[in-house]
């Protein structure tokens, strides 16, 4: 029996075998696929050097150069997608050795791609026969962007190094991969090892039920997986609740525990995770120093002054400066917002906290939260807790599959069981295009936390993209998000902030699935500039605030019965509530990672250590909230130092002038005017959502909006105006 017959991850004419994908499999599956690649890309970098000719180039087409690259990479690219999904979703010891025994080979046959002179001079010769061409046809326009983008990664990838320096460039990209892995590890396994059970009823006095239940049935659930016999029943008004950082038990607790010493502890365990005070091996601050040092080396051997320069190569933004004058320009608006709404959250405090907060001169970090929290009660006489059983995953789903097939044309159909899956959570769909019942894409969700082995966050990934070289039409997408699981009978009730995470993740999935795009270095989120990537996500949370679209989902899970008119209300006066505040929070992320990344010094014996550049960055966009000394965030900011994010945090920012501009398309028209909003919805689809990498972004979004786009209506959206 052949190696691909009883390997799954061999087995690649379909969707990935999950259901028997072992970490044991992962070593002979690369083994096998890098050997075949070495041979193949081998033998096609001597075909490409005898066309260096100018006679023999014109035998040169883009299929024989990057479609023969995109189905020799295809394989390994399978498996190593797999491999990097299975490590964020089933987390486990054996995973991660396997996966960090075969990542310094993954990455040196790709350094190896990046590196061929043989296929950097063909690319050249083929941008100079496409640019004697003048056209607008969308397939030579992919051709040429994957062109062009190619050239650029290869420039960025070090092709034109030699000798000693090109040596040092691989040592420290190999060393760059290991980091990353380790830093996103180090953040999982601290978030897991903590714990803290609560035994006194009157510290969970006044919480709402549903965060007592979760904690209730985390505490049976841990007891259960020690081991423990005959645990009995969860009681979620008796207790023990147990507490933990992931997100729904962290967010439950800073939001409505009115134990504000439990509230201090949780905050300090939080925000130094994988830092000095984690077990030997499982600090991230060397990691982040050596992780900017790195970038900042490599950025230096390419010809950069910065690591942030070589990032903006490849993105919308012309300079670190542009970045900074977006930036001010919103925190202009947005700063004297967050002090005026810190100082109402503040005087609530000292009215109705008692003694312990009379005596404050501030709010502690620990403390804005919850007062957050009781303001937005006072002040629209509603809590989180009564809207909750309105948002059963579920009927979010519906809602939201209704909003996709009334505006983009589509449908989505459950088509659990047609897929295997790695968790009896995760959920599978297939999407139809409406007119033609055609088959054009599927997506899987994984919906809830699970702590013991899903990293945290949320997040939209490729299981397989569109491409015509590979014979892959029908594109497949992860959707990741770490919601409230269900307890018991009760299914998931999700705060509103999951749903917008749901509909933001869908938006990035909808990008990937109806692209138009063929070639698939440009389809879908393929070759998209990094600060417009996060267009279609944002312009989906919008729909989270439209009528229609609320009215689709929002009923209650037992009764049926709709959401309470004055309930949606209150929902659409919330939208700006701390607008001020989550922007400078924004801004604070997006400039410290661009500073760390452009000016400063990575030496952990300088002047200035990482936390200190934090601190000076709040001073100037949250100084109203300086981080206390403890504060280690950067020790878990996964997007800059294990993520894509990296000099590109801004991309938030950036993008969101263009979804907030995007979305108010649908405004001028009224979003009552049903014809109006199916049309204006179809010129989506077909531009922002079709066209992918194809087409330079501002290109796109003209083509979409007739011009340019304006920040007047996100600051409009946040009440900044």
């Amino acid at each position: 029996m052949t190696a691909t017959a009883t390997n799954p991850l061999l087995q690649q004419e379909d969707l990935p075998k999950f259901a028997s994908i072992e970490p044991s499999h992962l070593t002979p599956a690369v083994t096998e696929l890098l050997e075949k690649l070495e041979s193949e890309f081998t033998s096609l970098e001597d075909k490409l050097s005898s066309c260096s000719s100018a006679d023999a180039s014109e035998d040169l087409s883009y299929d024989k150069v990057l479609g023969e690259v995109e189905r020799m990479q295809f394989p390994l690219g399978f498996v190593w997608g797999v491999a990097g999904h299975l490590n964020g979703v089933k987390n486990g010891d054996e995973l991660r050795t396997a996966y960090e025994e075969n990542q310094p080979k993954v990455v040196q046959a790709m350094t190896k791609f990046s590196q061929s002179k043989a296929l950097y001079n063909a690319l050249e010769q083929l941008k100079a026969k496409q640019e004697e061409v003048a056209t607008d046809d969308f397939e030579v326009l992919q051709e040429k962007r994957a062109v062009e983008g190619s050239l650029l990664d290869q420039k960025l990838g070090g092709v034109g190094l030699e000798g000693e320096a090109k040596e040092k460039f691989n040592e420290m990209r190999m060393r760059l991969a290991e980091l990353s892995t380790t830093f996103s590890n180090n953040v999982l396994d601290a978030t897991k090892a903590f714990s803290l059970t609560i035994e006194d009823p009157m510290s969970v006095d006044g919480v709402p039920a549903s965060a007592k239940a979760m904690w209730a049935n985390a505490h049976v659930q841990h007891l259960k997986s020690e081991g423990g016999e005959d645990v009995g029943e969860m009681d979620p008004d008796k207790g023990p609740w147990r507490i933990t950082l992931d997100m729904p038990s962290y967010i439950a607790v800073m939001s409505h525990l009115p134990d504000r010493d439990i509230r201090e502890k949780l905050y300090k365990a939080y925000i130094t995770r994988a830092s000095e005070s984690s077990e030997e091996g499982k600090n991230n601050v060397p990691i982040v120093y050596e992780i900017l040092k790195l970038k900042q080396d490599m950025a230096k051997l390419l010809g950069f002054k910065n690591f942030a320069e070589q990032s903006l190569a490849k993105k919308m933004a012309p300079s670190v400066k542009a970045v900074e004058e977006l930036s001010d320009l919103i925190l202009e608006k947005a700063l004297p917002a967050a002090e005026k709404e810190l100082a109402e959250i503040t005087s609530l405090a000292k009215e109705k906290g008692g003694p312990t907060y009379e005596s404050l001169d501030k709010l502690m970090p620990w403390d804005t939260t919850f007062w957050s929290e009781r303001l937005k009660e006072s002040k629209f006489d509603m809590t989180e807790e009564e809207l909750r059983p309105y948002f059963a995953l579920p009927n979010v789903l519906d809602g939201m599959f209704g909003l996709v097939e009334r505006i983009f044309n589509i449908e989505v159909k459950p088509a659990d069981g047609t897929a295997e899956v790695w968790h009896p959570d995760v959920q599978f769909f297939n999407v139809y295009d409406k007119d033609t019942q055609e088959h054009i894409a599927s997506f899987y969700l994984d919906p809830y936390s699970r702590p013991a082995d899903k990293r945290g966050g949320a997040w939209m990934d490729v299981c397989v993209g569109k491409s015509e070289a590979v014979k892959r039409q029908i594109p497949v997408a992860y959707l990741t998000c770490n919601g409230s699981p269900p307890v018991g009978d009760t299914p998931s009730l999700m705060t509103f902030r999951e749903v917008e995470t749901l509909f933001h993740e869908t938006g990035h999935g909808l990008q990937h699935m109806l692209t138009k795009a063929k070639i698939g270095d440009v389809a879908g989120i393929n070759g998209v500039e990094w600060d417009a990537v996060e267009l279609p996500s944002q312009f989906m949370e919008n729909w989270c605030y439209d009528r229609p679209t609320v009215y689709g989902f929002a009923k209650h899970y037992e009764t049926g019965e709709p959401l309470p008119e004055d309930k949606f209300q209150k929902l659409c006066d919330q939208k700006t509530f701390n607008a001020g505040m989550m922007a400078c929070r924004q801004l604070l992320f997006g400039q410290t990672d661009m500073e760390l990344y452009s000016n400063y010094d990575p030496d952990p014996e300088g002047p200035e250590s990482i936390f200190d550049v934090y601190k000076r960055v709040a001073a100037k966009y949250t100084p109203y909230n300086k981080p206390i000394d403890e504060d280690r965030f950067l020790c878990q900011f996964g997007h800059i130092f294990s993520g894509g994010y990296s000099a590109g945090y801004y991309s938030y920012k950036w993008a969101e002038v263009m979804s907030a501009d995007a979305f108010g398309a649908f405004e001028e028209v009224g979003l009552d005017n049903e014809e109006e909003v199916k049309k204006v919805g179809m010129s989506f689809r077909e531009t922002v959502l079709a066209l992918g990498g194809g087409v330079p972004p501002m290109e796109v979004f003209e083509r979409f909006r007739g011009r340019q786009p304006s920040p007047e209506a996100l600051l409009r959206h946040n009440g900044l105006a």
